[in-house]
């Protein structure tokens, strides 16, 4: 049961699956929506311009029946005259062919986006199997393939016999009108009847995209099996884990710069290293270490601290030992009490003299760091491990 569970295809398309898939030029596509939009933008062009279009040819065949004697009898002549009237021709149908263009252009992005691969151009012999060829032709989707033929089939020719109906005295009205603005009225009568035909391939449009979007999803299914493997695959690639880690320390030093602002005190030593201290008043702990680093991460912490108005502090053996021993979230080592106390107090003074109610503090001397936490002092002066009991 448990292998049948995983050979089947219940799991949906992994971000890796979607993406080679694409990489092979197979992606969600709805031809009824993409026929749809092209053809409402002709019928929309046809009849917001079909009056212009409708002058602009009406001059260019006038021009074109008006010949001159030079014209007629010199043949260089007339076809400089016979290309005018081509390109006023052109310039009629200029704005309508660029918006039906941009449309085609811009229809793909509905569904499955611009894409451009070059194995979809790579010739395929499989689909030369005539087995297999048969097998399409009586496959789901061949079926669905005709039911929309059906339904496009009925539901145009449905709007199209309400449409012959409702204009259907227009149309006979025009043999009365002039000839330039029954024309007009004609591309109008044409423009609008053709909107309206072409709005009935929406609603088969409407089922169509969502029916693609589910299809595609459904074929790139992916069994529980194959989930496992690409899981390992992707779990064993170096690439991908130093890509990862990477991410993961951005994530942790935008998090530590973002606590920075909130911290009580920057210690620096001054240049190489600096460590942010926080301590919750009344909270019962000892003060945390919030960020720290050195070089160019600890020149980022001493420029957000100065941004904000956080006091910094150049204090070069308790940076040291800070640094060395303590890491982001760790409330300071015992052993510093006494030389964060004497900064502590000193940056509270400092607030108070702020707001105008004392002196101006005396900056910290040498503080109280045990030889044995700073990294830079002599062996000889750093206390040896206790034995080790036996």
């Amino acid at each position: 049961m448990a292998n049948d569970s995983d050979a089947e295809k219940t799991e949906p398309a992994s971000p890796k699956r979607i993406e080679q898939a694409r990489e092979d030029g197979d992606v969600a596509r709805s031809r009824e929506l993409a026929t749809f939009t092209v053809l409402m933008a002709a019928g929309a062009g046809l009849w917001l311009t079909g009056g212009s279009i409708v002058r602009q040819l009406d001059a260019a065949m006038v021009s074109g029946l008006s010949l001159t004697r030079e014209q007629a009898f010199n043949a260089d002549v007339l076809i400089l005259r016979i290309a005018h009237d081509i390109g006023m021709v052109m310039l009629a149908c200029l704005p309508l062919a660029l918006a039906v263009m941009l449309v085609a252009l811009a229809s793909p992005l509905l569904i499955g986006g611009w894409l451009f691969s070059a194995k979809a151009f790579a010739p395929k012999f499989s689909k030369l199997d005539p087995v297999a060829g048969i097998g399409r032709m009586f496959s789901t989707n061949a079926l669905v393939e005709l039911l929309k033929a059906v339904g496009k089939t009925v539901v145009v020719g449905a709007v199209a016999w309400q449409v012959v109906q409702y204009q259907k005295e227009a149309v006979f009205g025009l043999a009365l009108e002039p000839l330039r603005a029954g024309s007009a009225h004609m591309l109008d009568l044409v423009g609008a009847a053709f909107l309206f035909i072409v709005g009935g391939l929406g609603l088969i449009a409407a089922i169509d995209g969502p029916y693609q979007m589910w299809h595609y999803a459904h074929k790139l299914k992916m069994t529980r099996q194959e989930v496992r493997q690409e899981a390992k695959e992707s779990d064993g690639n170096p690439e991908i884990k130093a890509k990862v880690r990477q991410m993961q320390r951005e994530m942790s030093r935008r998090r530590m710069m973002s606590a920075v602002p909130t911290a009580d005190v920057v210690i620096t030593n001054p240049t190489h290293y600096a460590v942010a201290l926080k301590y919750a008043d009344g909270g019962g702990g000892a003060p945390q270490v919030v960020a720290k680093g050195s070089d160019a991460v600890a020149a980022k912490i001493r420029a957000l601290a100065a941004e904000h108005k956080v006091p910094l502090l150049e204090a070069p053996a308790l940076a040291r030992a800070l640094h060395q021993h303590t890491e982001i979230g760790d409330e300071i080592p015992e052993a510093l009490y006494a030389a964060v106390a004497e900064v502590l107090a000193y940056v509270f003074q400092l607030r108070a003299y702020g707001k105008g109610g004392a002196a101006y503090p005396e900056r910290p001397g040498r503080l109280p760091v045990p030889p044995e936490l700073d990294p830079l002092e002599p062996a000889s002066q750093k206390k040896p491990d206790p034995p080790t009991p036996h």
